[in-house]
């Protein structure tokens, strides 16, 4: 059995400039950070005592004879597409996340990370952590075919807390931007996440991704344009260690967001913003696509107790930062007739 550990990801600066359909054009910039939430994903060699040759459990129980069978589509694509010639054997793969779907914290390109990491190491497929993130791209991107960004599969794959930049040419790059624990703990006490929701099936990251990332490069361009300065400022700030700074800076790369499309908002999310931000917070933006999930503040230490008071009535996280991205956390590649 092989079992992968996933971090889900907060994406601060940058957010819109990491679909290809943009940053090919202009480029990109993203600053984000894994926490220590995860998805984990065990894949083993199912025994052939069963009628079904694969078994597949997540929200649902999948107990199928063939590959093409398998309903749900990411699993079923990456066994199609990426694996289809390694061997024939039986699998049962099991999902389990901290988080829900559809809220806006990375979990679906968490997911897709952590499968192929999975699945490279029960095939022995040796492969580094660029190949990974490039091939969770793949993936989604054009297997999958989804409208989506490639900043999640390279947060979810190195971790850390980083600076990521996406080049014309396609090449990305991940540069590290806090090392330091000390460093980090002090700016991730000043952070927290309230629980908005999740999206609707009918309203996932996808659907509300399309609803403005054609127009990226043509009435929304001044929009990512001036979410892009936000990640450059945001980036100095952090080096210069200005973190309520760099906190208040969420609120414009939130309203240049909201922007976008009608759908990133609703009337439920600007309470939450308002909510937060009457009571303490010095800023604070939606995580993901839009349309509901997390929603991150800042806010000092000494208004804590009061925004959580505020909060009651609703779910908050408190969260650390994490550094080392998908990794195997357990590997036993018995054979069953070893």
């Amino acid at each position: 059995m092989i079992i992968s550990k996933t971090p889900y990801r907060i994406s601060f600066f940058g957010g819109g400039s990491d679909y290809p359909e943009w940053y090919l054009e202009n480029g990109g910039v993203v600053l984000s950070s894994t926490i220590n939430k995860y998805i984990y994903i065990s894949c083993r060699e199912l025994p052939p005592f069963f009628r079904h040759k694969h078994r597949i459990v997540y929200s649902k129980i999948e107990l199928i004879k063939d590959v093409s069978q398998i309903k749900h589509l990411v699993v079923k694509k990456a066994l199609e597409k990426i694996y289809k010639n390694y061997n024939k054997k039986g699998l049962e793969i099991h999902y389990d996340g901290d988080f829900p779907s559809r809220s806006g914290i990375g979990s679906s390109s968490s997911f897709v990370v952590g499968l192929l990491n999975t699945l490279n190491n029960f095939y022995n497929i040796q492969r580094s952590k660029s190949f990974l993130a490039n091939q969770s791209i793949l993936l989604e991107q054009k297997i999958l075919k989804e409208t989506v960004g490639s900043q999640d599969q390279m947060s979810a794959t190195y971790g850390g807390f980083n600076e990521i930049i996406f080049n014309k040419n396609g090449k990305i790059k991940v540069n590290p931007l806090i090392k330091e624990k000390n460093i980090l703990k002090k700016l991730e006490n000043n952070m927290i996440l309230v629980f908005a929701g999740v999206r609707k099936k009918s309203s996932t990251a996808n659907h509300v991704a399309k609803t403005y990332v054609q127009k990226l490069n043509r009435i929304k361009k001044n929009n990512i344009l001036e979410i892009i300065k936000h990640a450059k400022i945001a980036k100095k700030l952090i080096k210069d260690r200005k973190f309520d700074d760099f906190g208040m800076l969420l609120n414009e790369t939130w309203r240049a967001k909201r922007e976008l499309s009608n759908s990133v908002s609703s009337d439920k999310i600007d309470y939450i913003y308002n909510l937060g931000i009457k009571n303490g917070a010095l800023g604070g933006k939606l995580l993901g696509a839009g349309g509901a999930g997390f929603f991150l503040f800042y806010l000092p230490k000494n208004k804590r107790e009061i925004f959580l008071n505020s909060f009651k009535n609703f779910t908050c996280i408190p969260f650390k930062f994490e550094q080392e991205g998908s990794t195997i956390i357990f590997n036993e590649k018995n054979k069953f007739f070893d």
